[in-house]
């Protein structure tokens, strides 16, 4: 399908700053970007960085003078996702991994699964296959953690959204991930543009490795799995922060949009017996 994006963000710079930047659209083998722009005003020469770890797209740039600045960013992107059958399916043993997905079963700065490893077995190591397994620990999120904008910051890890309750999607995303890897399952921080997100804003929900495939999930249950426009991936959000500042500079404004620039969009939800996931490709 494809999606229009947009995102206007204006920051007051009070001295000569750094913004790093990772709102533009992922390129993969799959989701391809048909049109592009990146507005900086008053005009600031960009840089565009690799990635290094997880996969993401970002623009460096530095602002000497102080004063407002805004940046402007839109893309027509085709994504693409598919239907995967996990029917009858058992977990895949840690000695079969790739190396490159080992650094997603360990613990890191958001999602502190070695806290979490009793609640995790106790709740769910019952389930033999892994797609349910993560299907019931969403579930699980869904129900007992109250989303409620405002109600944590950046320092909000996985075990206190446990303790607290509650939570924006990053802290629904970090408790999955915790879980998951808590259950020797290697999963990733998932960070996009969404469709039909109310209000619109940046999303972030996670992908599981199952049986050799990263499969979304999103425990808010907000928006449609298959009308996700991927940014970037991570170990948690601290991989995938949409701007990083250095300097003295702060966000005063900000516009999200994700819409449908394609007919015949059907939106697609697990259900509790479903045996079926999504993978972006």
């Amino acid at each position: 399908m494809k999606f229009d994006v947009f995102t206007e963000m204006e920051y007051i710079v009070k001295s000569e700053s750094t913004l790093i930047l990772n709102i533009n659209a992922l390129r993969t083998q799959h989701q391809t970007v048909l049109s592009e722009e990146f507005i900086v005003d008053p005009y600031i020469k960009v840089e565009e960085l690799p990635a290094t770890g997880g996969e993401n797209h970002m623009v460096r740039f530095e602002v000497k003078n102080p004063g407002t600045v805004k940046v402007t960013y839109k893309a027509t992107v085709d994504n693409s996702y598919k239907i995967v059958d996990y029917e009858g399916q058992y977990e895949t043993p840690v000695a079969q991994f790739d190396h490159s997905i080992l650094p997603y079963l360990y613990p890191s700065r958001y999602c502190q699964s070695d806290k979490l490893y009793r609640l995790a077995h106790n709740m769910f190591g019952h389930i033999v296959n892994p797609f349910t397994k993560v299907i019931a620990l969403t579930d699980w999120i869904y129900r007992n953690v109250e989303y409620l904008s405002g109600s944590t910051n950046s320092e909000t890890s996985a075990f206190d959204t446990v303790t607290e309750q509650q939570g924006v999607c990053r802290d629904f995303a970090h408790l999955g991930i915790a879980l998951c890897r808590a259950l020797t399952i290697p999963a990733r921080y998932f960070t996009g543009y969404a469709y039909q997100l109310t209000p619109p804003d940046f999303h972030a929900c996670f992908e599981a490795y199952l049986n050799g495939e990263w499969i979304l999930f999103d425990a808010t249950k907000l928006v449609p799995l298959n009308g996700m426009v991927k940014i970037a991936t991570g170990r948690d959000a601290a991989d995938t922060a949409i701007a990083n500042i250095f300097g003295d500079a702060e966000l005063s404004s900000i516009v999200v949009s994700c819409e449908l620039a394609d007919q015949g969009f059907e939106p697609l939800m697990y259900g509790h017996i479903d045996y079926t996931g999504v993978a972006y490709l």
